[in-house]
């Protein structure tokens, strides 16, 4: 059997593109290599940008009980701090419950999950895909997406500029409980990262960091890192002091890269952090990842409408997303080298604080309009 489509991934991308292909009729089969529902390393906060087109899906983010949030806190690796309030605001949900509720929705729309299976290799042959599983199955489809996220073996079998060169980064998540204001997004800088925290459901905050393999390597392990280099930072000192973390190990993922990506790579469309991803500083990753499985998706309908040829569908795809997503990415990995140095932190967030225009300027920079 040919399938319309194939899904190689099921993070937040590929799960809003399968739900919106699924419902409007087409043969869907995603490919995830875990089981929902499963923890991933995020900073688990969306700008509100979302909502629109989240409805249209049938899918009503209050019934998960999120956080709301309205507000920023900035902090420099010393404790100086800035706030703004947030012009669209946003919501705090785990992936936990977030994906999980997503891929139920998608498997009632008529979307089939291969999971715990990973994809070994794709190959492109008389205008069809074939994948080819662990386990020995293989599956076809006259479209396939990628959006298996920020890093796969499939990037290397693609040869994909970006996957040649080893990044430096890695990103660091826990689940905590402790006093903090759940409309209040914080962002606090240390030495070489800097940490994402904001409310999630179930009175619970989600604390995610990104810092360098170099950082690890210095102090040796994880907890002895925080306890020498995020420390510092008082208002995380605060966190880890009178917290409860509620995992008993911290979700790690190593080689994050924020080098330019390519929409297309040998005909599989790529979507969400496999396209490209904003640096977390601007908090805005799931809302892209979001936006951009809702561009691909109606790029696809388009195509299966009107009969177009694939080197249109491909080119529509690469020009709206590069429109919609070129210059907010460039932005944001302008604005990271603004932090993570000592220095330059407390620079910029002793200057910030008494220009405001220049926060909402930023924020309005690196996020969209409600679609």
């Amino acid at each position: 059997m040919v399938n319309d489509i194939l899904i190689i991934g099921g993070g937040l991308a590929g799960l809003i593109n399968a739900l919106g292909l699924a419902r409007a009729g087409l043969r869907v089969v995603l490919v995830e290599k875990k089981a929902y529902p499963f923890h991933k390393v995020c900073g688990e906060y969306i700008s509100n940008e979302v909502l629109p087109y989240l409805r249209q899906l049938g899918v009503e983010i209050n019934s998960l009980k999120p956080a709301h949030i309205n507000r920023l806190q900035l902090t420099s690796p010393t404790g100086k701090s800035l706030e703004s309030e947030l012009d669209l605001g946003g919501f705090g949900v785990s992936r936990y419950t977030l994906d999980h509720h997503l891929y139920t929705l998608a498997k009632q729309a008529g979307a089939q999950f291969i999971l715990e299976k990973t994809v070994r290799e794709v190959d492109f042959e008389h205008d069809i895909f074939t994948a080819q599983l662990s386990g020995g199955q293989t599956v076809q489809a006259r479209i396939a997406i990628g959006s298996y996220g920020k890093r796969s073996n499939l990037d290397r079998q693609l040869n994909r500029t970006f996957f040649q060169n080893r990044s430096p980064y890695i990103g660091v998540k826990y689940h905590v409980k402790y006093d903090f204001p759940r409309d209040l997004i914080a962002l606090h800088n240390f030495k070489n990262g800097y940490a994402g925290t904001s409310a999630i459901e179930n009175d619970s905050y989600c604390l995610c960091y990104l810092t360098t393999r170099e950082n690890l390597k210095t102090h040796g392990s994880i907890p002895a890192m925080e306890q020498k280099v995020l420390y510092r930072n008082p208002h995380l000192r605060h966190i880890f002091e009178t917290g409860e973390f509620l995992y008993e190990q911290p979700e790690v993922i190593n080689e994050i890269s924020f080098a330019t990506k390519t929409c297309v790579e040998d005909h599989l469309l790529m979507c969400g952090d496999a396209a490209g991803m904003i640096t977390p500083l601007c908090g805005n990753g799931m809302a892209i990842a979001i936006h951009s499985a809702k561009i691909l998706t109606e790029q696809v309908l388009q195509y299966f409408a009107d009969g177009q040829n694939r080197a249109a569908l491909e080119a529509g795809y690469t020009k709206a997303w590069q429109k919609q997503f070129e210059s907010r990415l460039r932005v944001g990995r302008t604005v990271q080298n603004l932090f993570g140095s000592p220095i330059l932190s407390e620079l910029a967030v002793g200057g910030l604080k008494h220009i405001p225009a220049a926060v909402k300027l930023i924020m309005r920079q690196t996020h969209g309009q409600p679609f």
